[in-house]
This record gives C-alpha cells, sequence and structure tokens, in this order.
C-alpha cells in the first residue's frame, strides 16, 4: 500500500507515520508513506528522525493548498490520512485566514485531487470542537455541528466537504473526530506541554479562567490506532468518534502535572479567559469500539507521566518553540 499523511512532520502526523514505518499499526504492515507537510511553525523534520532513512519514506515539502503539487503527489496513493490543520484555538481568535485556506481550502483541493485519480481511500482527521460545547451527556456522531471557534468553524466545514464528496461523487470519505490529544513531540503552544515546560522552566502555568472547562484526553498512540481502524476498517461515508475515557478539569489536570514535577499550587497564575471558551466536550465513542474493535490501550496515568518524562529529557526538541 502507498499511504499519503498530510501533515506528516506534525504531532499527530508523525506519530501515525512512525508507527506505520515500524510495522506497529494493523492492517498497515509494509506500507509505503509519502508525507505532504508545509513545515509551518508546528511541523518539525525532527518528528520524523527516528524513521528519516527508511527505504519506505518520501518527504514532500508543500501546501496541501497548492492544488498542482498535490495533482502530482497523489498519483499512485492507495490511502490518504489528511491530517494538516492549522489547529490552535488562540491562533484562530486572533487571525482566522489561514485557518480558512488550510483547513477548508486545501481539504477542498485534496478532495478534487483524490477524485480525479480515484484514490481508494480518504480519511477525514478531525476533532470534538466541531460540535461546540455540551454541558451534560455525550454527543454521538448522528449529532449536529455547532462550532464556536474558528478553529473548528473551519474543520467543520472540511468535514462537510468531505462528506459531501462521498454523497455527491462517491468518493470513499470517513471522517474521525477526536478528543484533546496528548503524548511526546506536540508543540509547546498546547496545554500540556506548554504548563510541563513552563514548570521545567521555573515558571507559573497559564490557567484560563476558574480552570473548570472539561476536556476528553486521549493518548496520541490510541488516537492513531482508531486512526488507521477507520482508514481500513471504516464504512465510507460514515463518522466515528475516537475517546479516551478521560474527563478532567484544566484545574484537574494542572494539579496532576503540578504533582508529576514537584511544584505547588502557588505555580498557578490565573488568566482572563479565552473568547467564546466552550466549557465541555464529550464523545461517545460506542460506534468504533463495537464496529472497529478500538479500544484505548494507555491508562491517562501512565502515559502523562511518560509525557512529563519526555518533555524533562528532550529539551533540544521543544526549547527552539516554547511559548512565552
Amino acid at each position: 500500500m502507498k499511504l499519503l499523511v498530510t501533515g506528516g512532520a506534525g504531532f499527530i502526523g508523525s506519530h501515525l507515520v512512525r508507527s506505520v514505518l515500524a510495522d506497529r499499526v494493523p492492517g498497515l504492515e509494509g506500507a509505503r508513506v509519502t508525507v505532504l507537510d508545509k513545515l509551518t511553525y508546528a511541523g518539525n523534520l525532527a518528528n520524523l528522525g527516528p524513521v528519516a532513512e527508511s527505504a519506505r519514506l518520501d518527504f514532500v515539502p508543500g501546501d496541501v493548498a497548492d492544488a498542482p503539487l498535490v495533482d502530482t503527489v497523489l498519483r499512485g496513493v492507495d490511502a490518504i490520512v489528511h491530517a494538516a490543520a492549522e489547529s490552535h484555538v488562540d491562533r484562530s481568535i486572533l487571525a482566522a485566514g489561514d485557518f480558512a485556506v488550510t483547513n477548508v481550502i486545501g481539504t477542498q483541493v485534496l478532495l478534487d485531487a483524490a477524485l480525479r485519480h480515484g484514490t481508494p481511500r480518504f480519511l477525514q482527521v478531525s476533532t470534538d470542537e466541531v460540535y461546540g460545547s455540551i454541558r451534560t451527556g455525550t454527543w454521538t456522531e448522528r449529532s449536529p455541528v455547532a462550532p464556536n471557534s474558528p478553529y473548528a468553524a473551519t474543520k467543520a466545514a472540511a468535514d462537510l466537504l468531505a462528506l459531501a464528496y462521498h454523497r455527491t461523487h462517491g468518493l470513499p470519505v470517513v471522517v474521525t473526530r477526536c478528543g484533546n490529544n496528548y503524548g511526546p513531540h506536540q508543540h509547546p503552544e498546547k496545554l500540556i506541554p506548554r504548563f510541563v515546560t513552563n514548570l521545567l522552566r521555573g515558571r507559573s502555568v497559564p490557567l484560563y479562567g476558574d480552570g473548570g472547562q472539561v476536556r476528553d484526553w486521549v493518548h496520541v498512540d490510541d488516537h492513531c490506532r482508531g486512526l488507521a481502524l477507520a482508514l481500513t476498517e471504516g464504512k465510507p461515508g460514515e463518522v466515528y468518534h475516537i475517546g479516551g475515557s478521560t474527563e478532567l478539569t484544566n484545574r484537574e489536570l494542572t494539579g496532576r502535572l503540578l504533582e508529576l514535577l514537584g511544584a505547588g499550587d502557588e505555580r498557578i497564575e490565573h488568566v482572563t479567559d479565552r473568547k467564546g471558551h466552550d466549557f465541555r466536550y464529550a464523545l461517545d465513542d460506542d460506534r468504533i469500539r463495537q464496529e472497529l474493535g478500538y479500544r484505548p490501550r494507555i491508562a491517562f496515568e501512565d502515559g502523562l507521566a511518560a509525557t512529563v518524562a519526555w518533555y524533562r529529557d528532550n529539551e533540544p526538541w521543544w526549547r527552539p518553540s516554547v511559548v512565552d
């Protein structure tokens, strides 16, 4: 199989690429991987360092919104994992233009090229944030999208485009939506690596509002196993949720990070809440569990401790991109 991973030098994409090339992903053993990545601030070739010499890896620098380039890259591709995205909510609030271009136009360009080439499989990697916020209960795959941030709105638009290409053209698209990811190689603008790297540098951690916002946490390795299941066994035209079964308030998560790094509550700095901050995300992932056999394998306590240890041991990786 020839697999294209867009955004394959980013956090989630690079984890999938490393796992595939190490033959740790059932159904994708022996696959040849092409990575298409623009190498923005969140893309890092060092993320592909462990597999850089693999004869099964091809790296193409470039933009998913570059139609001629995408058309060339897609020739002979058997499956697409579309993970390329502008993904930081705060950045989308300040300037949404790049999000619209990459997340919406880039997805449309990729869909058009996949249609021309008759690509057998297209996986649209998305987020629980497309649903907005939910106080109680959980969203199912049939829940309506109601995004609140510019980032979430562009991801919802991309999802709807992908599903429309299936319904209109029969393109074999599958969409996945996942909770908050964590793990090694995540850019320090995100909550867990930002708080960890701040604490490692003796700084405070900026907690939005009272920290009462609730998120479900999924280790990136579990997420990538879910992606592979959806890619290889998911039903075209359908959406699958990938959950982690670990709901925590941001304040609870902060407490766990402080404990792991031997710091006290005095290191918490309460800052003005984010505009339009969603209170809670919660996915019902029963479908992928029942139909495809997905289960998260990494206990949150173990995964969080290992993640903190990774950042402690890999300062040269994160130091150039810390967010002050």
